[in-house]
């Protein structure tokens, strides 16, 4: 059974001297000894006091949290499990039980916690809680689950899993990238309820809302391409039959009511309907190829963990095997 020994907590920071100490030392507490602080480069004493806590600090060679993450797990983590917070003093360590729960369980290789389940006040302003829903909603129309608070910080995974997911993200698109990335590899995904604090008032957030919402957005419709292909062109292509359309209503409506003829509006018309078209169609047989590649690597993802579970049992047995066996003239004593 898999204890906090198996568990790397890991903390992104930049800049967050004035919180990191007590993120590091409530971890501690709940007996957390593997703590690694990745440092963004912070223009405080962030390392030198996470370093004094007690925490394995190391400076990330780029810039933003998502490259942070993703270095941290190549690099310099080896536990098999991964529990992943911000180090603003926001989320709670001791939600990191119910957190890592689903994984030491086996019901999921991903956790995310739930902020709105109980989110303090002040915690997240309103323009932030709006647009987080948008978010979400957006993530659950477009990808097809739903995952209640997508952009959470507050994450516990294996890191096996994480191997498996394709991300690129730089900054706070880490954990939307995460999320779809979930979906698209079939990582099973269990959302639990967290308290979510308000951030102490000498701690400055590093979140620009309107910039970062903007390109969250942006990253959940660029991931449907390959994710859900059918709702990416589908998209495209009804918007662009919906102009031809608008186009040709115009061009009937001036024929008709005042005798005038658009020959140029009316071939854009045509050409916007006719791409719209093939637009869907393209959507259609996409998804068919995306549906079929799921179907295929997930089975070969289970021959493969069924190929190291016999070979895990055969590397058990053969010890005792060897026990059991008759003395041979080679290991025969006298």
């Amino acid at each position: 059974m898999a204890d906090r020994d198996d568990v790397c907590v890991l903390l992104p920071a930049y800049n967050e001297a004035e919180t990191i100490e007590s993120v590091v030392d409530g971890f501690r507490e709940q007996g957390f000894g593997n703590i690694l602080v990745v440092d963004g480069g912070s223009t405080d004493d962030t390392y030198a006091l996470a370093e004094a806590a007690g925490a394995r600090v190391v400076e990330q060679s780029g810039d933003g949290k998502g490259q942070a993450i993703r270095e941290a797990v190549e690099r310099y983590i080896e536990a098999p499990y991964v529990l992943m917070a911000d180090a603003d003093e926001t989320y709670r360590a001791t939600d990191a039980d119910r957190m890592l729960d689903p994984l030491f369980d086996g019901r999921a290789e991903h956790v995310i916690g739930d902020r709105f389940a109980d989110m303090k006040p002040g915690a997240m302003t309103r323009l932030n809680q709006v647009g987080n829903r948008i978010i979400n909603g957006a993530f659950s129309l477009i990808h097809g689950h739903d995952y209640a608070d997508i952009l959470s910080g507050y994450r516990a995974f294996t890191r096996e899993s994480f191997r498996r997911l394709s991300l690129s993200a730089e900054g706070f698109g880490i954990e939307t990238e995460m999320a779809v990335e979930c979906v698209k590899h079939g990582v099973k995904t269990v959302v639990v309820p967290i308290t979510y604090l308000p951030r102490p008032d000498e701690s400055e957030t590093n979140l620009r809302p309107v910039r970062d919402g903007g390109l969250i957005i942006a990253t959940l419709y660029r991931m449907a391409k390959t994710n859900n292909p059918l709702f990416y062109f589908g998209s495209v292509g009804f918007s662009t039959i919906g102009l031809g359309a608008l186009l040709g209503v115009y061009v009937l409506y001036d024929w008709f009511v005042r005798g005038i003829s658009h020959e140029v509006i009316a071939t854009i018309g045509a050409v916007a309907v006719v791409l719209g078209i093939q637009l869907l169609m393209f959507g259609v047989l996409s998804d068919m190829i995306v549906t079929v590649n799921r179907e295929q690597t997930q089975q070969i993802e289970n021959i493969a963990q069924r190929l190291n579970d016999e070979r895990q049992e055969r590397s058990q047995s053969t010890p005792d095997a060897e026990a059991d066996a008759p003395p041979t003239p080679e290991n025969r004593q006298d």
